[in-house]
């Protein structure tokens, strides 16, 4: 009886700390009072810098919320950080959120950002003139399974052309977009697969010429080139969720509304992150290649899983509960 008697006080020692545990959790939970914001910092994401320079996102989360940021280079990294906690909401592009979600759906996109913003530029010194001259060249992508790679995987289609780690002739080289006019002047590849500014930088500054412009590369205008990011973690937090998207609207219709006052401040703030100013007559072109928004094409999403299946990438092209967009268009019918 006493051998019965103790394992029953274990087994409800046990319980009540199961249940403690998860109270300590619900809290947690409940009480989050630290949001972290990823972004990159080039024109393309111009939505979260304006929304922290304008100060929308302490506005909407209140005083309450603490609000820290982490700057990454590639969408490879932003979605470490998100997968390791560091991040919670912040913009990307769709390739690398795609291949997470597809081994893990716990990963969502919940806004657009911004379509078009990426160029294809072949080097000045090339004997490229047209797409199908890039047979047997080597292009820059940002990193292997970004959205610039998937994007030139769509156009070396139309010219029954493709990656030659898929068998294919054109080399695909991952470098950082801030490092590819250092590799043009170095002549180390024949052209790239970049956001903005960085394909203004290499026609003007690294003598490249450009192949394709953002209405012409892979699906032009409804290309999306960058969405807004979460997890199920930071789902859970509904008024955090909202307050976020609704500062993003309100970037994003100052983009539109004021876009020299949002370049003026795009300058400021990548400046006072990497000490490096970009000319005002760059910015004006980028700019001239972006369409910011909140919306998203799901079709064309679609069809990029459809290429990252084809390259390997990823196991499947299902993405069925990756786009969730109902708390934007929330946001933006109001």
């Amino acid at each position: 009886m006493k051998k019965k008697l103790l394992g029953g006080l274990l087994s409800a020692v046990a319980v009540a700390g199961l249940l403690a545990g998860c109270g300590n959790k619900d809290a947690e939970d409940a009480e989050k009072n630290e949001v972290k914001i990823g972004y990159f910092p080039n024109l393309t994401h111009i939505a979260t810098i304006i929304g922290l320079e304008k100060n929308y996102f302490e506005e909407e989360f209140g005083e309450d919320i603490k609000i820290s940021t982490k700057t990454v280079s590639n969408g490879g990294l932003f979605m470490e950080a998100m997968a390791s906690n560091s991040i919670d909401i912040g913009t990307v592009g769709p390739g690398p959120i795609i291949n997470y979600f597809v081994k893990d759906p716990k990963y969502h996109i919940v806004s657009g950002a911004v379509n078009g913003g990426a160029v294809l530029v072949a080097d000045g010194d090339s004997d490229i003139n047209e797409l199908a001259d890039l047979d047997g060249k080597r292009i820059a992508i940002p990193v292997i399974g970004s959205t610039q790679d998937v994007m030139l995987r769509k156009a070396l289609k139309d010219v029954d052309l493709k990656a030659k780690a898929n068998g294919g002739s054109v080399e695909f080289f991952a470098a950082a977009p801030a490092d590819t006019a250092t590799l043009f002047i170095q002549n180390s590849v024949d052209g790239a697969a970049t956001q903005e500014p960085w394909g203004y930088i290499l026609q003007n500054q690294a003598g490249g010429k450009l192949l394709l412009d953002w209405e012409d590369f892979a699906w032009g205008k409804e290309s999306t080139n960058t969405v807004v990011a979460t997890s199920d973690n930071f789902l859970k937090h509904d008024d955090l969720v909202k307050a976020y998207l609704s500062a993003h609207a309100k970037a994003v219709q100052f983009v539109r509304d004021e876009p020299e006052e949002a370049q003026a401040l795009v300058v400021k703030h990548i400046k006072d992150l990497t000490g490096k100013e970009l000319g005002a007559d760059e910015l004006e072109a980028a700019f001239s290649r972006i369409e910011v928004t909140t919306d998203v094409n799901e079709d064309v999403l679609q069809e990029m899983a459809d290429i990252s299946q084809e390259a390997d990438y990823i196991k499947t092209n299902d993405i069925d509960g990756l786009i969730d967009l109902k708390v934007i268009n929330e946001m933006i019918s109001k």
